[in-house]
């Protein structure tokens, strides 16, 4: 087993990262195997190296030591263009410069049972589709267009699931990605990937086998196995655990001020504390 906790340098950590990284790594210690941190800075815009050494303080107060030295995905950017331009020379990237009004006001009436969300945000209603790959501009995003590339019953790819709310063995249908993911971005204007294009890469260069992580990121689960296969990737065990949330019920988020494990630090708190309040 090879796991990892990949924050994202743009906060503080609280009490939703402490459950997620303190159980990807008691589960590997406890199955013999390995924990990896990586940080996750491919926002440039936004990422700080006080928030990163933030991180490893809390880590390691929390007693949790990651094996190897820390990844970064700013060093792989690199990795992320030349994939990019090889998934291209399948004719199913295109350029798209619509902004998420454009998004909104097209999918103003959505088809009755039809979800209007899915892991990349609202659903694309394909305006852009049809660009040709050569004609992109720096102000554009790169969409994968998925009607080009999914297949039949019989040559899609499946994952498996162990977390405690939606364990089984689950297959990536062509209606699924069709109607619930939508066209995924690939890259962002000034940014070489995208969240779900880069984690993918990020997991099979470093090896990871099993990914840890909150309950919230279950339906992203279908996009980035299917786009592991199209890379002739490794899959991975997914386990999709409980979220961590406030006492009106909501989910801890940066955005939204939640309590840092610097300040429960600061205030006399212990590790064993942590581990209490999040339920282990």
């Amino acid at each position: 087993m090879r796991t990892r906790f990949a924050p994202s340098p743009t906060g503080p950590l609280h009490l939703g990262h402490a459950y997620s990284a303190i159980l990807a790594h008691d589960m590997a210690r406890a199955a013999g195997g390995e924990f990896l941190l990586r940080i996750d800075d491919l926002d440039q815009s936004r990422a700080r190296r006080e928030w990163e050494d933030l991180i490893y303080q809390d880590l390691e107060w929390l007693g949790i030591k990651w094996d190897g030295p820390v990844v970064r995905q700013s060093e792989n950017f690199d990795l992320y263009r030349t994939t990019l331009d090889s998934l291209a020379s399948y004719g199913a990237v295109y350029p798209c410069k619509c902004s998420r009004a454009d998004i909104a006001a097209a999918a103003s009436a959505p088809q009755e049972g039809v979800p209007e969300f899915g892991p990349d945000g609202r659903i694309y209603p394909g305006t852009c589709r049809g660009r040709a790959y050569a004609d992109r501009t720096p102000s554009d995003a790169l969409r994968y267009d998925l009607s080009k590339r999914v297949r039949g019953p019989d040559k899609m790819p499946a994952f498996t699931e162990t977390g405690p709310l939606y364990a089984g063995e689950y297959e990536v249908t062509a209606d699924h990605l069709l109607t619930r993911v939508g066209d995924p971005i690939l890259a962002r204007p000034n940014m070489a990937a995208s969240y779900h294009f880069a984690v993918v890469l990020d997991d099979a260069m470093t090896d990871i086998t099993h990914v840890i992580r909150g309950a919230d990121l279950f339906e992203a689960s279908f996009l980035q196995r299917f786009l592991q296969w199209e890379m002739g990737l490794q899959s991975v065990t997914y386990h999709h655990h409980n979220l961590i949330r406030d006492d009106l019920g909501k989910r801890l988020a940066k955005r939204d001020d939640a309590r840092a494990i610097s300040k429960y630090r600061e205030d006399g708190a212990t590790p064993q504390d942590i581990r209490g309040m999040v339920g282990l």
